[in-house]
């Protein structure tokens, strides 16, 4: 029986830097990896192919200058899945290329099939070509999600599918009915809208996005609406079903009906745990297939650990592949830290969103003193040029302190922008920060100056 260091079973972005923290430490360490293709969801349907199909969206069909070149203008007239499907497979397969030449050169065993626990310490490994048993001394556990699936909704990889499905669909629909106002239908919704099909979200809350800034989410809805979006808030789809001539009718709660060529339900995401029989290593997941850790990404076993997805919010890969590092390091006690308080988010819709720290609602719960800097695209001679007249940028800070306390965007390059915001809250800098800095002009980063001296003079202090 081969013994490791370090197995870690999942190859998405968590556990590869899980992988390859541990090889950087010097141990000997294991990937196991069930799909032909490495790198998870977040290369192969997930992340990298919505991204990068946003980008296709936002080339063909002229979004980003119609506000210069007149709302016809368009790249291509008539645009198909082909045409996305094209730019997105490239990308993968380079991502991919990338990834497994990383893991190469910093000598980490891939170990192909279906990980299950034997015991605490012990892990099988079932592909094709047989079966194998491997010892290690940590383990860590990257397996990631799969989308939620509902039996009231039948799947047929065709015109009622998941978001791992979407690339499958044989033709750009044109009418979209989308379920789940959460973070991967929002942007499904936005890039479908784009392209000039008529799209209907249904979200059971109130609001979209409800751990992001009010005013930014107001604004982003009114981009949707724009777009010729209906929203349709406050409503649950009940059953979903095809009619004889193809068509797709969701039925909701509320008696009415939506009728559509295709529906997307994205409906939440349920932790790929089936396989692995965590019983075996003293584990359990609950409903959702997700595992508790600690601080440290620790499991009850100590020498295991479950990072990513498979542990919950914020479901991030950037974030997935932090806590796969930490938990490496915390394997072999090794001197790492990272604060998530600091870890910034990155909603691609269009327009984007980024936002990082508190939000004005969390700040007036906890009772903080603050003020708003506020600054517009379209008073930024770059915003100008981009064509983006419509995005903006928030600051938040402490009315006495002035200590920046979060900073919110909507616009394109909001998750680029995003970092400069980023340091200063983690060197707990203050608004003084952007009032005294010089930016290159002309560039979206003199929003910041800009939305300081907006903050400043609702102070009358400057």
């Amino acid at each position: 029986m081969q013994s490791f260091d370090l197995v870690v079973i999942g190859s998405g972005p968590g556990g590869q830097r899980a992988a390859i923290q541990g090889a950087k430490s010097g141990k000997q360490v294991a990937l196991v990896e069930k799909r032909e293709l490495i790198g998870g969801a977040c290369i192969n349907t997930g992340t990298i192919p919505s991204k990068t199909m946003r980008e296709a969206v936002l080339h063909l069909s002229g979004y980003q200058y119609q506000s210069i070149y007149g709302v016809n203008y368009r790249v291509k007239e008539k645009i198909s899945m082909a045409d996305l499907m094209f730019r997105v497979q490239h990308v993968v397969k380079t991502e991919i290329d990338v990834t497994r030449a990383q893991l190469s050169r910093n000598n980490v065993e891939l170990l192909a099939g279906t990980a299950s626990f034997l015991d605490p310490h012990h892990v099988r490994v079932e592909n094709s070509r047989g079966v194998s048993e491997y010892e290690s001394k940590a383990i860590i556990i990257a397996t990631g999600t799969k989308p939620a699936e509902s039996p009231t909704v039948p799947f047929n990889n065709r015109n009622i599918i998941s978001s791992d499905q979407l690339l499958l669909m044989p033709d750009v629909p044109k009418t979209l009915i989308v379920v789940g106002g959460g973070v991967i239908g929002v942007e499904y919704t936005c890039m479908f809208s784009i392209l000039g099909v008529r799209v209907i979200l249904v979200e059971k809350r109130p609001r979209l996005l409800e751990f992001a800034d009010t005013e930014i989410v107001e604004a982003l809805c009114y981009h949707l609406r724009d777009n010729r979006v209906t929203l349709r808030l406050n409503e649950e789809v009940v059953c979903v079903e095809e009619t004889p001539d193809g068509k797709v009718v969701a039925n909701l709660e509320s008696k009415k009906k939506i009728t559509g060529d295709a529906l997307l339900y994205a409906v939440g995401r349920q932790g790929n745990v089936e396989d692995l029989n965590l019983a075996a290593a003293g584990l359990e997941a609950d409903s959702r297939g997700r595992i508790a850790v600690d601080a440290m990404y620790r499991t009850k076993q100590p020498h295991i650990f479950a990072v990513g997805d498979v542990i919950g919010f914020p479901s991030l890969a950037s974030v997935s592949m932090e806590q796969g590092r930490l938990a490496a390091g915390h394997a072999f006690e090794l001197p790492v830290n990272s604060n998530p308080a600091n870890y910034p988010y990155g909603i691609y819709t269009i327009p984007e969103i980024s936002f990082i720290g508190r939000t004005e609602e969390q700040l007036t719960d906890e009772d903080v003193p603050f003020e708003v800097g506020v600054a517009y695209y379209r008073e930024i001679a770059r915003g100008q040029i981009r064509g983006d007249t419509a995005g903006r940028l928030k600051l938040i800070f402490h009315r006495e302190t002035k200590e920046i306390l979060g900073v919110h965007i909507i616009g394109e390059g909001a998750a680029e922008l995003i970092h400069i915001g980023q340091a200063v809250v983690a060197l707990k800098g203050t608004v003084d920060y952007f009032v005294n800095t010089v930016f290159n002009y002309p560039t979206l980063a003199e929003c910041y100056k800009a939305a300081a001296f907006n903050g400043l003079n609702k102070l009358g202090r400057s």
